[in-house]
């Protein structure tokens, strides 16, 4: 892969008038090119919510400057996305921090930084627990308890905007020709990427496997959570590997994970 700076390879895009992304080339086993991606809220309070923050680099600080800098909530959605909370929670330290169960004390065996999670998700909570007022006037959330990442997914409620689904790892879109294209490299080589292509796209029933299979790890819980989903309406979904699906969001929703809906 092309050596390139994360400021020359990022792509800056407004999504919507209130949300832009930030999608950066990303080597998972530091083979597969899944890609990865931010996205930035901006509440109509004029606060900034970040989801699966990247690298804090000087592109990122200037589109931040350009939203107004309020930088009020970092979001890890799941376990797997938090590689640079540390660095983000410097920048902005009265930033509240939310996240699932388990994530503090994965960090902490990590060896990261001591990022405390001011709001955190559990299956005992998930029902129960209340968003700060600015945030639960804008979105829905459900916890995947259920899945082996832990998932937080939030529906950006936005009746102008015709509804986003705001996630991680529920639903892939590769290839990722977004996050890839200022890279150098093609977002579809490798043998590795081809295979795993296969299962983490949004046109046949790999992925609908997959999920069955390897990350539905409570499948009573995850399907539970699923219909939650399954019963929001939005045009897009934006997911942190792969492209943005810019319609027909709550459809593709329902396709994939049918056999959820169906317990």
């Amino acid at each position: 892969m092309s050596k390139a700076s994360p400021d020359s390879t990022m792509v800056i895009r407004t999504l919507t008038p209130n949300i832009t992304t930030l999608s950066v080339p990303f080597l998972r086993f530091n083979r597969i090119k899944f890609g990865g991606r931010t996205t930035i809220v901006k509440l109509r309070t004029g606060n900034l919510a970040v989801f699966s923050p990247v690298a804090l680099t000087t592109p990122v600080h200037s589109t931040l400057q350009s939203l107004g800098n309020a930088v009020t909530y970092l979001v890890a959605p799941d376990i797997e996305h938090h590689m640079h909370l540390s660095a983000w929670k410097s920048s902005f330290p009265t930033a509240t921090v939310i996240g699932p169960e388990g994530l503090y004390e994965k960090r902490k065996a990590q060896g990261d930084d001591d990022v405390p999670i001011d709001i955190i998700f559990t299956k005992e909570n998930k029902h129960s627990l209340k968003l700060p007022e600015e945030l639960a006037a804008e979105f829905n959330v459900e916890y995947f308890d259920g899945h082996a990442n832990k998932e937080i997914v939030f529906l950006h409620k936005s009746e102008e905007e015709g509804g986003t689904l705001i996630q991680a790892d529920l639903l892939f879109n590769l290839p990722a020709y977004e996050q890839f294209s200022k890279s150098g490299v093609s977002a579809t080589g490798g043998m590795m990427t081809k295979m795993m292509t296969r299962f983490m796209n949004t046109k046949g029933r790999g992925q609908m496997w997959f999920n069955w299979y390897m990350l539905s790890k409570d499948k009573p819980s995850f399907s539970k959570s699923a219909k939650v989903v399954a019963s929001w309406e939005f045009e897009r979904i934006v997911p942190c590997h792969g492209d943005v699906i810019e319609n027909g969001g709550s459809a593709v929703f329902k396709r994939f994970f049918a056999w959820h809906l169906k317990k």
